[in-house]
Protein backbone atom coordinates (compact mmCIF):
# COMPACT_ATOMS: atom_id res chain seq x y z
CA UNK A 1 0.00 0.00 0.00
CA UNK A 2 1.31 3.48 -0.90
CA UNK A 3 2.13 5.62 2.13
CA UNK A 4 -0.37 8.49 2.51
CA UNK A 5 0.88 11.84 1.25
CA UNK A 6 0.40 13.53 4.62
CA UNK A 7 2.46 10.82 6.32
CA UNK A 8 5.62 11.54 4.34
CA UNK A 9 8.22 14.26 4.77
CA UNK A 10 8.12 15.05 1.08
CA UNK A 11 4.33 15.28 1.07
CA UNK A 12 4.28 17.62 4.03
CA UNK A 13 6.95 19.84 2.49
CA UNK A 14 4.94 20.11 -0.74
CA UNK A 15 1.74 20.95 1.13
CA UNK A 16 3.49 23.53 3.29
CA UNK A 17 4.97 25.20 0.22
CA UNK A 18 1.46 25.49 -1.23
CA UNK A 19 0.12 26.90 2.06
CA UNK A 20 2.75 29.62 2.05
CA UNK A 21 2.01 30.44 -1.60
CA UNK A 22 -1.65 30.96 -0.64
CA UNK A 23 -0.73 32.91 2.51
CA UNK A 24 -2.44 30.36 4.73
CA UNK A 25 -1.39 29.48 8.26
CA UNK A 26 -2.32 25.83 7.86
CA UNK A 27 -4.70 23.14 6.67
CA UNK A 28 -7.02 21.52 9.20
CA UNK A 29 -8.38 18.12 8.14
CA UNK A 30 -11.42 16.88 10.04
CA UNK A 31 -12.53 13.26 10.01
CA UNK A 32 -15.52 11.56 11.66
CA UNK A 33 -17.14 8.35 10.42
CA UNK A 34 -16.09 9.02 6.85
CA UNK A 35 -17.93 12.36 6.70
CA UNK A 36 -14.99 13.97 4.90
CA UNK A 37 -13.82 11.84 1.93
CA UNK A 38 -10.94 14.23 1.30
CA UNK A 39 -9.48 13.70 4.76
CA UNK A 40 -10.29 10.00 4.65
CA UNK A 41 -8.31 9.55 1.44
CA UNK A 42 -5.37 11.77 2.33
CA UNK A 43 -5.03 10.13 5.74
CA UNK A 44 -5.68 6.58 4.42
CA UNK A 45 -7.84 5.86 7.43
CA UNK A 46 -10.44 3.16 7.84
CA UNK A 47 -13.49 3.30 10.07
CA UNK A 48 -13.53 5.99 12.76
CA UNK A 49 -16.00 6.38 15.60
CA UNK A 50 -14.76 9.60 17.20
CA UNK A 51 -13.77 13.04 15.92
CA UNK A 52 -10.22 13.51 14.68
CA UNK A 53 -8.35 16.69 13.69
CA UNK A 54 -5.13 16.83 11.70
CA UNK A 55 -3.36 20.14 11.43
CA UNK A 56 -0.64 20.82 8.87
CA UNK A 57 0.90 24.22 9.67
CA UNK A 58 2.57 26.35 7.02
CA UNK A 59 5.75 25.90 9.07
CA UNK A 60 6.63 23.23 11.61
CA UNK A 61 5.46 19.67 12.11
CA UNK A 62 1.88 18.40 11.71
CA UNK A 63 -0.13 17.51 14.81
CA UNK A 64 -3.10 15.17 15.21
CA UNK A 65 -5.80 15.54 17.85
CA UNK A 66 -7.57 12.20 18.31
CA UNK A 67 -9.81 10.54 20.85
CA UNK A 68 -8.12 8.52 23.57
CA UNK A 69 -9.74 5.25 22.47
CA UNK A 70 -8.66 5.45 18.82
CA UNK A 71 -4.88 5.26 19.04
CA UNK A 72 -4.74 2.03 17.05
CA UNK A 73 -6.63 3.56 14.14
CA UNK A 74 -3.92 6.19 13.79
CA UNK A 75 -0.80 4.13 14.43
CA UNK A 76 0.38 4.95 10.90
CA UNK A 77 0.43 8.68 11.74
CA UNK A 78 4.18 9.52 12.11
CA UNK A 79 3.84 12.96 13.65
CA UNK A 80 2.81 14.17 17.11
CA UNK A 81 -0.59 12.88 18.25
CA UNK A 82 -2.41 14.55 21.13
CA UNK A 83 -5.43 12.93 22.73
CA UNK A 84 -8.67 14.05 24.32
CA UNK A 85 -11.53 12.17 25.94
CA UNK A 86 -14.26 14.70 26.79
CA UNK A 87 -15.67 17.55 24.77
CA UNK A 88 -14.17 20.13 27.09
CA UNK A 89 -10.71 18.64 26.56
CA UNK A 90 -11.34 18.53 22.83
CA UNK A 91 -12.29 22.21 22.58
CA UNK A 92 -9.36 23.26 24.77
CA UNK A 93 -6.86 21.21 22.79
CA UNK A 94 -8.31 22.41 19.49
CA UNK A 95 -7.96 26.04 20.58
CA UNK A 96 -4.34 25.37 21.61
CA UNK A 97 -3.64 23.68 18.28
CA UNK A 98 -4.83 26.74 16.37
CA UNK A 99 -3.52 29.40 18.73
CA UNK A 100 -2.04 32.33 16.83
CA UNK A 101 -3.36 31.08 13.50
CA UNK A 102 -5.45 33.47 11.42
CA UNK A 103 -6.26 31.88 8.02
CA UNK A 104 -6.80 28.13 7.97
CA UNK A 105 -7.91 25.98 5.04
CA UNK A 106 -10.68 23.42 5.54
CA UNK A 107 -13.15 21.58 3.34
CA UNK A 108 -15.64 24.43 3.22
CA UNK A 109 -17.33 26.21 0.33
CA UNK A 110 -18.60 29.78 0.82
CA UNK A 111 -22.35 29.79 0.46
CA UNK A 112 -22.24 25.99 0.02
CA UNK A 113 -21.58 26.79 -3.65
CA UNK A 114 -19.55 23.65 -4.46
CA UNK A 115 -20.92 20.61 -2.57
CA UNK A 116 -17.85 18.46 -3.33
CA UNK A 117 -15.79 20.88 -1.22
CA UNK A 118 -18.24 21.31 1.64
CA UNK A 119 -17.66 18.63 4.31
CA UNK A 120 -17.20 20.58 7.56
CA UNK A 121 -20.32 20.55 9.77
CA UNK A 122 -21.84 23.95 10.48
CA UNK A 123 -21.41 23.50 14.21
CA UNK A 124 -17.69 22.84 13.93
CA UNK A 125 -17.26 25.81 11.61
CA UNK A 126 -19.11 27.95 14.16
CA UNK A 127 -16.82 26.74 16.97
CA UNK A 128 -13.69 27.58 14.99
CA UNK A 129 -14.95 30.95 13.80
CA UNK A 130 -15.81 31.83 17.39
CA UNK A 131 -12.16 31.31 18.30
CA UNK A 132 -11.13 33.96 15.78
CA UNK A 133 -9.86 31.68 13.02
CA UNK A 134 -10.80 32.59 9.45
CA UNK A 135 -11.77 29.49 7.48
CA UNK A 136 -10.94 29.46 3.79
CA UNK A 137 -11.69 26.81 1.19
CA UNK A 138 -9.10 24.11 0.63
CA UNK A 139 -10.32 23.76 -2.96
CA UNK A 140 -7.00 24.48 -4.69
CA UNK A 141 -5.16 22.27 -2.19
CA UNK A 142 -7.58 19.45 -2.94
CA UNK A 143 -6.96 19.78 -6.67
CA UNK A 144 -3.22 19.69 -6.11
CA UNK A 145 -2.89 16.96 -3.51
CA UNK A 146 -6.03 14.86 -3.78
CA UNK A 147 -7.51 14.99 -7.28
CA UNK A 148 -4.38 14.76 -9.44
CA UNK A 149 -3.92 11.40 -11.13
CA UNK A 150 -0.91 9.17 -10.63
CA UNK A 151 0.93 7.79 -13.65
CA UNK A 152 -0.73 4.42 -13.08
CA UNK A 153 -4.19 5.96 -12.80
CA UNK A 154 -3.69 7.81 -16.07
CA UNK A 155 -2.57 4.61 -17.79
CA UNK A 156 -5.54 2.73 -16.35
CA UNK A 157 -7.92 5.45 -17.49
CA UNK A 158 -6.57 5.51 -21.03
CA UNK A 159 -6.92 1.74 -21.33
CA UNK A 160 -10.43 1.89 -19.90
CA UNK A 161 -11.37 4.69 -22.31
CA UNK A 162 -10.65 2.56 -25.36
CA UNK A 163 -12.32 -0.54 -23.93
CA UNK A 164 -15.41 1.40 -22.85
CA UNK A 165 -15.66 2.96 -26.30
CA UNK A 166 -15.44 -0.46 -27.98
CA UNK A 167 -18.14 -1.76 -25.66
CA UNK A 168 -20.43 1.15 -26.54
CA UNK A 169 -20.04 0.34 -30.24
CA UNK A 170 -20.94 -3.29 -29.59
CA UNK A 171 -23.97 -2.20 -27.57
CA UNK A 172 -25.32 -0.12 -30.47
CA UNK A 173 -24.78 -3.00 -32.84
CA UNK A 174 -26.50 -5.38 -30.44
CA UNK A 175 -29.58 -3.11 -30.40
CA UNK A 176 -29.58 -2.88 -34.20
CA UNK A 177 -29.14 -6.64 -34.63
CA UNK A 178 -32.05 -7.29 -32.25
CA UNK A 179 -34.30 -5.06 -34.38
CA UNK A 180 -33.14 -6.73 -37.60
CA UNK A 181 -33.79 -10.14 -36.07
CA UNK A 182 -37.37 -9.26 -35.20
CA UNK A 183 -36.91 -9.33 -31.42
CA UNK A 184 -36.01 -5.78 -30.33
CA UNK A 185 -34.26 -5.43 -27.00
CA UNK A 186 -35.19 -2.99 -24.22
CA UNK A 187 -33.44 -0.24 -22.32
CA UNK A 188 -33.28 -2.43 -19.22
CA UNK A 189 -32.00 -5.54 -20.99
CA UNK A 190 -29.28 -3.63 -22.86
CA UNK A 191 -28.26 -1.89 -19.63
CA UNK A 192 -27.85 -5.24 -17.88
CA UNK A 193 -25.76 -6.59 -20.75
CA UNK A 194 -23.50 -3.50 -20.72
CA UNK A 195 -22.91 -3.76 -16.97
CA UNK A 196 -21.94 -7.42 -17.28
CA UNK A 197 -19.57 -6.62 -20.12
CA UNK A 198 -17.91 -3.72 -18.27
CA UNK A 199 -17.13 -5.98 -15.32
CA UNK A 200 -15.94 -8.80 -17.62
CA UNK A 201 -13.57 -6.37 -19.36
CA UNK A 202 -11.79 -5.72 -16.05
CA UNK A 203 -13.50 -2.53 -14.89
CA UNK A 204 -15.74 -3.60 -12.00
CA UNK A 205 -15.38 -0.40 -9.93
CA UNK A 206 -17.57 2.70 -10.20
CA UNK A 207 -19.59 0.89 -12.83
CA UNK A 208 -22.84 2.12 -14.35
CA UNK A 209 -24.69 3.02 -17.51
CA UNK A 210 -27.69 4.84 -18.91
CA UNK A 211 -29.52 3.43 -21.91
CA UNK A 212 -32.34 5.68 -23.10
CA UNK A 213 -34.34 6.19 -26.26
CA UNK A 214 -34.92 9.72 -27.54
CA UNK A 215 -37.79 10.82 -25.30
CA UNK A 216 -36.55 9.08 -22.13
CA UNK A 217 -33.07 10.50 -22.75
CA UNK A 218 -34.64 13.91 -22.08
CA UNK A 219 -34.12 12.94 -18.41
CA UNK A 220 -30.32 13.33 -18.05
CA UNK A 221 -30.09 10.74 -15.24
CA UNK A 222 -32.78 8.44 -16.57
CA UNK A 223 -33.22 4.97 -15.12
CA UNK A 224 -35.95 2.67 -16.53
CA UNK A 225 -38.55 0.94 -14.44
CA UNK A 226 -38.11 -2.74 -15.16
CA UNK A 227 -37.35 -3.28 -18.83
CA UNK A 228 -38.15 0.31 -19.75
CA UNK A 229 -38.85 1.24 -23.36
CA UNK A 230 -38.31 -1.08 -26.31
CA UNK A 231 -35.57 0.04 -28.71
CA UNK A 232 -37.31 -0.04 -32.09
CA UNK A 233 -36.53 0.99 -35.68
CA UNK A 234 -35.95 4.73 -36.25
CA UNK A 235 -35.37 5.26 -32.51
CA UNK A 236 -32.72 7.68 -31.26
CA UNK A 237 -30.56 5.89 -28.69
CA UNK A 238 -28.30 7.37 -25.98
CA UNK A 239 -25.72 5.13 -24.29
CA UNK A 240 -23.79 6.54 -21.32
CA UNK A 241 -21.41 4.08 -19.63
CA UNK A 242 -18.54 4.16 -17.17
CA UNK A 243 -16.18 1.94 -15.22
CA UNK A 244 -12.75 1.75 -13.59
CA UNK A 245 -10.16 -0.63 -12.33
CA UNK A 246 -10.30 -0.86 -8.51
CA UNK A 247 -8.67 2.15 -6.87
CA UNK A 248 -8.16 3.90 -10.18
CA UNK A 249 -9.82 6.48 -12.42
CA UNK A 250 -12.96 5.75 -14.42
CA UNK A 251 -13.64 6.32 -18.09
CA UNK A 252 -17.04 8.00 -18.52
CA UNK A 253 -18.52 8.41 -22.01
CA UNK A 254 -21.81 9.15 -23.80
CA UNK A 255 -22.58 8.16 -27.39
CA UNK A 256 -25.56 8.76 -29.69
CA UNK A 257 -26.99 6.53 -32.44
CA UNK A 258 -30.14 6.19 -34.53
CA UNK A 259 -31.76 2.88 -35.44
CA UNK A 260 -32.59 4.27 -38.89
CA UNK A 261 -32.24 7.56 -40.73
CA UNK A 262 -32.24 10.63 -38.44
CA UNK A 263 -34.56 13.53 -39.19
CA UNK A 264 -33.27 17.06 -39.77
CA UNK A 265 -34.17 18.31 -36.28
CA UNK A 266 -32.35 15.44 -34.55
CA UNK A 267 -29.24 16.14 -36.62
CA UNK A 268 -29.50 19.84 -35.80
CA UNK A 269 -29.62 19.16 -32.06
CA UNK A 270 -26.79 16.64 -32.29
CA UNK A 271 -24.61 19.14 -34.14
CA UNK A 272 -25.28 21.81 -31.51
CA UNK A 273 -24.17 19.42 -28.77
CA UNK A 274 -21.16 18.14 -30.72
CA UNK A 275 -20.02 21.65 -31.57
CA UNK A 276 -20.39 22.75 -27.94
CA UNK A 277 -18.20 19.81 -26.88
CA UNK A 278 -15.61 20.74 -29.49
CA UNK A 279 -15.73 24.42 -28.50
CA UNK A 280 -14.78 23.44 -24.95
CA UNK A 281 -11.86 21.32 -26.21
CA UNK A 282 -10.69 24.12 -28.53
CA UNK A 283 -10.90 26.66 -25.69
CA UNK A 284 -8.71 24.45 -23.50
CA UNK A 285 -6.14 23.96 -26.26
CA UNK A 286 -5.97 27.65 -27.08
CA UNK A 287 -5.59 28.68 -23.45
CA UNK A 288 -2.78 26.19 -22.95
CA UNK A 289 -1.02 27.27 -26.16
CA UNK A 290 -1.17 30.89 -24.98
CA UNK A 291 0.26 29.95 -21.59
CA UNK A 292 -2.84 31.29 -19.84
CA UNK A 293 -4.49 29.74 -16.81
CA UNK A 294 -7.99 28.37 -17.21
CA UNK A 295 -10.77 28.01 -14.67
CA UNK A 296 -13.69 25.62 -14.64
CA UNK A 297 -16.45 28.17 -15.16
CA UNK A 298 -14.75 29.55 -18.27
CA UNK A 299 -14.90 26.20 -20.06
CA UNK A 300 -18.58 25.90 -19.22
CA UNK A 301 -19.15 29.35 -20.72
CA UNK A 302 -17.37 28.36 -23.95
CA UNK A 303 -19.51 25.26 -24.45
CA UNK A 304 -22.78 26.83 -23.31
CA UNK A 305 -22.40 29.78 -25.68
CA UNK A 306 -22.65 27.43 -28.68
CA UNK A 307 -25.88 25.83 -27.50
CA UNK A 308 -27.37 29.21 -26.62
CA UNK A 309 -26.45 30.55 -30.07
CA UNK A 310 -28.18 27.55 -31.70
CA UNK A 311 -31.40 28.33 -29.80
CA UNK A 312 -31.32 25.48 -27.25
CA UNK A 313 -29.81 27.25 -24.24
CA UNK A 314 -32.81 26.70 -21.95
CA UNK A 315 -32.53 22.96 -22.51
CA UNK A 316 -28.90 22.65 -21.40
CA UNK A 317 -29.75 22.14 -17.74
CA UNK A 318 -26.52 20.89 -16.16
CA UNK A 319 -22.85 21.85 -15.98
CA UNK A 320 -20.57 21.09 -18.93
CA UNK A 321 -18.38 18.68 -17.00
CA UNK A 322 -17.46 17.15 -13.66
CA UNK A 323 -14.15 16.38 -12.01
CA UNK A 324 -12.94 12.80 -12.27
CA UNK A 325 -10.48 11.43 -9.71
CA UNK A 326 -10.74 8.23 -7.67
CA UNK A 327 -14.45 9.03 -7.58
CA UNK A 328 -16.42 9.29 -10.82
CA UNK A 329 -17.69 12.67 -9.68
CA UNK A 330 -14.50 13.86 -8.07
CA UNK A 331 -13.47 16.77 -5.89
CA UNK A 332 -11.30 18.65 -8.39
CA UNK A 333 -12.46 21.52 -10.61
CA UNK A 334 -15.79 21.11 -12.37
CA UNK A 335 -16.61 22.81 -15.67
CA UNK A 336 -19.48 24.77 -14.21
CA UNK A 337 -20.94 28.24 -14.37
CA UNK A 338 -24.57 27.11 -14.09
CA UNK A 339 -25.11 24.97 -11.01
CA UNK A 340 -22.17 26.71 -9.31
CA UNK A 341 -19.49 29.19 -10.32
CA UNK A 342 -16.45 26.97 -10.10
CA UNK A 343 -13.52 29.35 -10.30
CA UNK A 344 -10.84 26.83 -9.36
CA UNK A 345 -7.85 26.66 -11.67
CA UNK A 346 -7.43 23.60 -13.84
CA UNK A 347 -3.94 22.42 -12.96
CA UNK A 348 -1.69 19.75 -14.49
CA UNK A 349 -2.64 16.26 -13.33
CA UNK A 350 -6.40 16.67 -12.95
CA UNK A 351 -9.09 15.14 -15.14
CA UNK A 352 -12.70 15.90 -15.96
CA UNK A 353 -15.55 15.19 -18.35
CA UNK A 354 -16.86 17.40 -21.13
CA UNK A 355 -20.52 16.52 -21.70
CA UNK A 356 -22.88 19.19 -23.01
CA UNK A 357 -26.46 18.14 -23.67
CA UNK A 358 -29.89 19.27 -24.86
CA UNK A 359 -32.95 17.87 -23.05
CA UNK A 360 -36.47 18.71 -24.21
CA UNK A 361 -38.90 17.04 -21.80
CA UNK A 362 -41.07 14.31 -23.28
CA UNK A 363 -39.42 14.77 -26.67
CA UNK A 364 -35.68 14.26 -27.09
CA UNK A 365 -32.40 14.12 -25.20
CA UNK A 366 -28.94 14.35 -26.76
CA UNK A 367 -25.56 14.33 -25.00
CA UNK A 368 -21.94 13.78 -26.04
CA UNK A 369 -19.33 13.01 -23.42
CA UNK A 370 -15.57 12.66 -23.54
CA UNK A 371 -12.93 12.90 -20.82
CA UNK A 372 -9.88 15.15 -20.56
CA UNK A 373 -6.62 14.77 -18.67
CA UNK A 374 -4.86 18.12 -18.21
CA UNK A 375 -1.22 17.28 -18.80
CA UNK A 376 1.84 19.54 -18.75
CA UNK A 377 1.54 19.47 -22.56
CA UNK A 378 -2.12 20.48 -22.55
CA UNK A 379 -5.45 18.67 -22.72
CA UNK A 380 -5.42 14.98 -23.61
CA UNK A 381 -8.87 13.83 -24.77
CA UNK A 382 -10.05 10.25 -24.26
CA UNK A 383 -10.98 8.10 -25.99
CA UNK A 384 -8.60 8.73 -28.86
CA UNK A 385 -11.39 8.62 -31.44
CA UNK A 386 -14.42 10.73 -30.52
CA UNK A 387 -17.83 10.84 -32.17
CA UNK A 388 -18.17 13.23 -35.10
CA UNK A 389 -21.54 12.24 -36.56
CA UNK A 390 -24.61 10.39 -35.29
CA UNK A 391 -24.15 6.64 -35.65
CA UNK A 392 -26.73 5.35 -38.13
CA UNK A 393 -27.88 1.74 -38.12
CA UNK A 394 -30.25 0.01 -40.52
CA UNK A 395 -32.70 -0.69 -37.73
CA UNK A 396 -34.70 -3.33 -39.58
Amino acid sequence: MTEPLVCTNDGIRRIQSALREQELDGWLLYEFRGINPIAKTLLAVGKTTRRGYFFIPADGEPVALIHAIEGSAWRHWPWEARTYSGWRDMETELATLLEGKERVAMEVSPGAAVPTLDFVPAGLAELLLRSGVELTSSGDLISRFHSVWTARQRSDHEAAAEDIRDLAMRAFQRAADAIAGGAPTTEGALSAWILDEIAAAGYPAQTGCIVAVGRTAADPHYAPEGDGETIVADELLLIDLWGARPGSVAADQTWMGVMGEPDTRTVEIWEAVRDARDAAITFLRERHAAGDEVRGFEVDDAARAVIVERGYGEYFVHRTGHSIDTLLHGSGPNLDNLETRDDRRIIPGVGFSIEPGVYIAGDIGVRSEVNVFWSEDGPVVTPGEIQRELFVYAGG
